[in-house]
């Protein structure tokens, strides 16, 4: 206890010489909402080493400057803590964001088409056209889809894939050429080629019940080179600094092999190059040798050591000395066991999981609990979620979670009953704005009363259950977090679907909670993030609109202007621009990002 109590005063002290020095930076005449416990509004903040040391009046903050503190005037624009994804695929998305034209926030099919079009007259021979998620058919104004002989007049010769949600992807002739997918090309249970009256591949592939066709498929085209890969994370790193976002947890995904995929990431964080922190987690890959996979990370990774860990540094941009971010395994998941994934089609009936789960899933759980690796687990329906929970029950009475981190992620039917269960196994739920883009297959096909309370967020809020917000992003959702604010305080999807009833929607302060102390919470993080107070870490933006009282539309329009991460400035638009690095170029110079960038906001 004495050993306990000095280190306190130890590291008290500390925080009291590091306040009385000249800050390194201070953010003055803004309108700061900090998020502490009384929802304090600021005007200016003055940080050091990577954390905020004071908060207060730009007139008193002034007063502690140096001749090298950096000022930054954020004229009156609006400050909130940096956002924290829950569940952002960024690892992977990063890899291939150079490669990808996104239709993400594009108002028309024709636009779209366009687009399309365009990108296609540029690509060069051996490459592809690609269109990987984040939108839906209802945010276009011609509230459809689009047609396989639309896409082949857009992209004639050049082969093409474009992936919608995980219902089905399109590949335009030249794909199927490409690909050599022909009347007698096999395909695997569980996934369907369409073919025409002959018997010939239309090119719509359909993932019914589950996804692997899709990825697979997406597995095969061409990658990136090295230099490409490390220029296309950067870039996708820089795009969500654009909407402010600090952190994600990174969620593995399919065809995400560890550790072989990962070395871009590793590179950049060796290279202080990340401008988001990433905890992640691993996902196994091969169906029925989890376990093996499960057992040989644990021998050879150890939970919260990453890269970064060998001490502070000085930021080699800024010269800022600071604690390097947060790059390192986080535990395991999303999908534990591939027999536990229940994938979401919202066009097709629930999959039916297998009855060798159980057994599969138990093995895989009772090894990570007893090395006391934190898990999460991807969990659309309740009937999912119910055996689930039954294999965690029967687990904690042999071996005890004691506090052990974990989660469901998704969630969308989950029932009140099952709420309880995972309140008092001391788990918590990662939820995604996907019923954003969802929502009216999801009327459709289980009726607009399912749909009010499809995930029920007030209920599990209500029940004291730790909830972060994130997005599913790249190839589901779009990873613009303002959606899902938007989402969460009005109910409606991107096409203005109000599928969330009244008393399942949040107000503002609280949404934007989920986003950052939520997140944070559902590892542990809290306790020095998500607020804007002395002591807590130096991730925080100002934002483009005030998000607390502009109009409820214009909340899918706001972007971040600044996004300062660990204290040094990672992005900056107008204004603010000549204090943020300089943004490179995509490569290849083909890359749709020079010619659209990411997510359309206009």
């Amino acid at each position: 206890m004495i050993r306990y109590k000095l280190l306190f005063l130890t590291l008290l002290a500390s925080f009291y010489c590091f306040s009385q020095q000249a800050p390194e930076l201070i953010i003055y005449n803004a309108k700061i909402y900090t998020l502490d416990d009384k929802n304090s509004v600021a005007e200016a903040v003055s940080i050091s080493a990577g954390k905020i040391v004071k908060v207060g009046s730009s007139k008193e903050l002034l007063k502690s400057k140096s001749k090298k503190t950096k000022l930054i005037d954020a004229a009156g624009k609006t400050m909130i803590p940096g956002l924290f994804d829950s569940h952002l695929h960024v690892i992977r998305g990063g890899r291939f964001y150079n490669t990808e034209l996104r239709w993400d926030g594009v108002k028309s099919l024709k636009l779209a088409l366009q687009m399309l079009k365009e990108q296609a007259a540029r690509t060069p021979k051996g490459q592809w056209v690609r269109v990987v998620g984040g939108w839906s058919a209802y945010q276009f104004e011609e509230k459809r889809l689009p047609t396989l002989e639309e896409i082949n007049q857009a992209t004639g010769n050049v082969p093409t894939f474009v992936l919608y949600l995980y219902g089905h992807a399109y590949l335009n002739k030249a794909g199927l050429e490409t690909l050599n997918i022909t009347a007698d090309t096999p395909v695997n249970a569980g996934s369907l080629i369409d073919k025409d009256i002959n018997g010939n591949p239309t090119g719509l592939l359909v993932a019914e019940p589950n996804a692997y066709l899709l990825y697979a498929t997406l597995a095969k085209l061409p990658e990136l080179s090295h230099a490409e890969k490390i220029n296309s994370t950067k870039q996708f790193m820089t795009e969500l600094n654009r909407f402010g976002i600090t952190a994600v947890m990174d969620a593995g995904g399919g065809f995400q092999n560890f550790p072989d995929d990962y070395a871009i990431t590793d590179l950049l964080c060796e290279n202080q190059e990340l401008s988001v922190r990433i905890p992640h987690f691993l996902f196994a890959q091969k169906a029925g040798k989890e376990f093996d996979d499960y057992s040989n990370w644990i021998r050879t990774v150890e939970i919260g050591q990453g890269c970064g860990d060998h001490g502070n540094h000085s930021d080699s941009k800024s010269g800022q000395h600071s604690e390097p971010l947060e790059y390192y395994v986080q535990g395991g998941g999303e999908n534990v066991v591939a027999s536990a994934a229940d994938f979401e089609n919202f066009d097709k009936p629930r999959p039916e999981l297998s009855p060798k789960m159980e057994e599969q899933l138990k093995s895989v759980l009772e090894l990570l609990v007893k090395n006391k690796w934190p898990f999460r687990i991807h969990a659309t329906y309740n009937e999912s979620i119910t055996r689930f929970l039954n294999v965690i029950e029967s687990i904690n009475k042999e071996t005890p979670l004691n506090g052990l981190t974990w989660f469901f992620d998704h969630a969308e039917t989950v029932s009140e009953e099952n709420l309880k269960r995972i309140k008092s196994l001391g788990g918590g739920i990662a939820i995604q704005h996907r019923m954003a883009f969802q929502g009216e297959s999801f009327i459709k096909r289980y009726g607009l009363k399912a749909a009010n309370q499809s995930p029920p967020i007030r209920k599990m809020l209500e029940l004291g259950i730790t909830v972060g917000m994130g997005s599913d992003g790249t190839r589901v959702s779009s990873y613009n977090p303002w959606i899902g604010l938007h989402w969460l305080v009005t109910g409606k999807t991107v096409g203005g679907t109000k599928h969330l009833s009244d008393n399942n929607v949040l107000d503002r302060n609280t949404a934007l909670r989920l986003y950052t102390q939520g997140s944070a919470k559902l590892i542990g993080l809290d306790g020095d993030r998500g607020q804007i107070k002395p002591g807590y870490l130096a991730d925080l933006s100002l934002l483009s609109d005030d998000y607390f009282q502009t109009p409820e539309s214009n909340i899918l329009k706001i972007e971040a202007e600044l996004t300062v991460v660990n204290g040094v400035v990672v992005y900056g638009k107008n204004k603010f621009e000549k204090v943020a690095p300089k943004t490179e170029k995509a490569i290849p110079a083909w890359s749709p990002v020079n010619y659209y960038g990411g997510y359309q906001n206009n």
